[in-house]
């Protein structure tokens, strides 16, 4: 089994920063990427950003491109995503996950954290 948990949600201003970290834990040998989705009110949960965990390859969607930037660590299993330039349109439920050797898709998930972006 493998756990998530993910830190670093809060209250921001338009045009700061936050910091997002999840922490894997249990049998994380055979993680192929992880990720950051968010879920607005009212809309479909998104995939934000991920990384490949050989070799470190990302992805972000076009929305966040400049802006956000994801990290691994490998050694502590973590990943983490600084957010630059908030926007009001940031304003979600984002949650980390994590894609294992043949899974087709992200299917860890961990339990959330609230950004809130408002002046």
């Amino acid at each position: 089994q493998v756990q998530l948990v993910e830190s670093g949600g809060g209250l921001v201003q338009p045009g700061g920063s936050l910091r997002l970290s999840c922490a894997a834990s249990g049998r994380t040998s055979y993680t192929v990427a992880m990720a950051w989705f968010r879920e607005a009110p009212g809309k479909e949960r998104e995939l934000v950003s991920s990384i490949r965990w050989s070799n470190g390859n990302t992805y972000y969607t076009n929305s966040v491109e400049g802006r956000f930037t994801i990290s691994r660590n490998i050694v502590k299993n973590t990943i983490d995503l600084q957010m630059n330039s908030l926007r009001p349109e940031d304003t979600a439920v984002y949650y980390c996950a994590l894609q294992r050797l043949g899974g087709e898709t992200y299917d860890v998930w961990g339990q959330g954290t609230q950004v809130t972006v408002s002046s």
